[in-house]
């Protein structure tokens, strides 16, 4: 896939986010992770021995703000084409309740992670574990005011992340 938008960008996939994603949003302190020493400037000191090449194959690295701003901005802003977008959420659904994470049911779509939550309703974004920290990022678009919320914490329990997203959501909407 980096091949594929590195070709159609004419650019590397680091400028190609810079370029089309990342700077029409405003997002200063992202960057495209896809060496060791990306990772050496991150929160968790764990994160300076970490070698992208194991799981994450060039990923996007900065604050939970950031992260936030970022799927926020997929849904509420121009990046995409309504189509696109239509197209990025259609979900495939996975199955019921997770236990002890939010889902009563949940999916995967194009990129996205989504799905209905017992008590906000639909969520779409990502979560992700890694050897050191867990986040999730989610767009509530069924609260009476969306939001979209980001949660990074330590440990590898996708579900602790997950539902203070929720917990966040439901207070801030």
């Amino acid at each position: 896939m980096a091949d594929l938008i590195e070709t159609k960008a004419r650019q590397t996939l680091g400028k190609a986010f810079r370029t089309h994603l990342l700077d029409p949003l405003g997002l200063t302190d992202a960057t495209l992770g896809q060496t060791p020493k990306a990772f050496a400037t991150l929160h968790w000191p764990e994160a300076a021995h970490y070698h992208p090449g194991l799981v994450y194959h060039s990923c996007l690295t900065g604050t939970a703000q950031e992260a936030a701003q970022l799927v926020h901005g997929l849904f509420n802003s121009r990046l995409l084409e309504p189509a696109t977008l239509q197209t990025m959420r259609v979900a495939r659904p996975l199955g019921g309740a997770l236990a002890g994470r939010p889902w009563a049911t949940h999916a995967y779509a194009l990129g996205l992670m989504c799905g209905k939550t017992r008590t906000a309703g639909t969520a779409i974004g990502h979560s992700g574990a890694g050897p050191f920290s867990v986040n999730a990022t989610y767009h509530f678009p069924d609260l009476s005011d969306p939001v979209t919320v980001a949660v990074f914490t330590d440990g590898t329990d996708e579900g602790v992340a997950e539902n203070e997203a929720v917990r966040l959501a439901q207070v801030l909407a």
